[in-house]
């Protein structure tokens, strides 16, 4: 693909235009995503699957009432922290309709900027054509459609990763921390990113994450619901999500969490080393094991802390030094750390690889844009097999290869392409290395 005029120049970002064919389609999916959103709402029985608990919450909060019931041992309802919920109260308030249209409209604006964002920082040097910009975009469609369908804020919480790197890349580390938190206050699992600011020496930043986190956690929440009520409130979802853990499950979701729906590094190590019915989110369907030893629970996670020490070992392994540094291996150093991020959330569900949207843009532009002809090809080859593991999750494939991780996999490809470019990147690109990258002080 030859390079166009997408950009003004390489890396910076562009708007959305009214006169460009592959924008016009996005927008008319963005019209479609959102219809079956609003639609059920209007004219059927009422939108499903989780835009009733996000009104539910808003609600809760309106009303002043209770987030989580008093003992742990119970259902939540709501497994997020109480952040989410008082953003949510403020479209509630109006009625489930503008909540559920303010959601979809997140939503498209999240899926715009991630394709911005990650197109733009790639680190290429090449300013990508209409079609390369929109190719990983194509491939992920199906994630972004169960983001619409399902109410998930996954996609918004990429697009705000993604802005916090780009924030850190122009010298505004406070800004990066704080779009780190605001992530983190929603849902999590983002707070992995941390280790990575430490190591690459952050500082401002680790800060910022640390510092806005517990803002967003206690001080923001405590002028409507109460100080001590929210404190309490935040204890109690702490101890039912985070501070329990058997082998019978973890956070409130036993069903889901050892069964072929989750395909966290975590999951399918347990599945692998324990006898765990993979169908046990379903109480129709026969028991069904995969296991290919056989050790006590515990055993298991000290597998699975094993494993993951060697993946962050590994990943620092490849890591270039700071004096070898360039926009090209930033990239591809993010795109790893996505991938990485993806798989370490304890309950890693099939939406969750939404995540690898910067690692295959990153790749693409590798396989458009590298000098050497037989990389290009490696890089094609590399994607094409990302993407026919990840094919395997389509409903007409039995759901055993979900239980093996097929998308787990399609993970480990893509970071190994990754960090195959790192350690192997053209002659010109890292004989320059201090001129490509402007570093930030350490």
């Amino acid at each position: 693909m030859t390079p166009t005029t997408t950009f003004a120049k390489p890396g910076a970002l562009r708007p959305l235009s009214l006169r460009a064919p592959l924008d016009l389609l996005f927008l008319f999916c963005c019209i479609l995503l959102t219809a079956d959103v609003l639609v059920p709402e209007i004219f059927g029985h009422g939108k499903t699957k989780d835009y009733g608990l996000w009104y539910w919450a808003g609600q809760q909060v309106l009303q002043g009432k209770p987030l989580y019931p008093g003992d742990i041992r119970e259902y939540f309802e709501f497994i997020y922290p109480p952040p989410p919920a008082i953003l949510l109260a403020i479209p509630s308030w109006f009625g489930k309709l503008p909540l559920y249209i303010v959601l979809s409209i997140l939503n498209a604006v999240a899926w715009w900027y991630t394709g911005m964002f990650s197109n733009a920082m790639t680190g290429s040097g090449h300013t990508p054509g209409r079609w390369l910009e929109a190719l990983p975009a194509l491939v992920t469609v199906t994630f972004v459609f169960d983001m619409f369908d399902l109410g998930q804020p996954n996609l918004v919480l990429l697009a705000m990763m993604l802005y916090g790197f780009w924030s850190l890349q122009r010298q505004r580390p406070w800004l990066a921390g704080f779009v780190f938190a605001l992530a983190t206050a929603i849902k999590v699992f983002p707070v992995a990113v941390l280790p990575y600011l430490v190591w690459r020496r952050n500082w401002a930043a680790v800060v910022g994450t640390i510092a806005f986190t517990g803002i967003l956690l206690y001080v923001v929440p405590a002028p409507i619901r109460g100080f001590e009520r929210n404190a309490a409130e935040l204890a109690t979802w702490y101890k039912g999500m985070i501070g329990t853990s058997s082998e019978k499950g973890f956070g409130q979701r036993d069903e889901q969490n050892w069964s072929w729906v989750n395909q966290s590094l975590i999951a399918v190590t347990h599945r692998l080393v324990r006898p765990i019915n993979y169908n046990q989110e379903d109480p129709n369907k026969p028991p069904r094991t995969m296991n290919v030893i056989d050790v006590d629970y515990g055993t298991a996670n000290w597998i699975v802390l094993a494993v993951s020490a060697l993946l962050g070992l590994g990943f620092v392994a490849v890591m270039p030094r700071q004096a070898r540094r360039t926009a090209r291996s930033d990239a591809e150093e993010l795109g790893i750390l996505f991938c990485l991020m993806t798989v370490a959330t304890p309950l890693a569900r099939q939406y969750y690889f939404m995540w690898l949207y910067l690692p295959i843009t990153v790749l693409m532009h590798r396989a458009a844009f590298d000098e050497r002809a037989e990389v290009r090809l490696g890089t094609w080859l590399a994607l094409g097999a990302a993407g026919i593991l990840m094919l395997l999750s389509l409903p007409w494939f039995p759901n055993v290869l979900q239980a093996w991780g097929n998308n787990l996999v399609a993970t480990a490809v893509l970071a190994v392409a990754l960090a195959w470019h790192i350690r192997h990147p053209p002659v010109a690109t890292s004989s320059d290395a201090a001129a490509r990258l402007k570093l930030q002080p350490t």
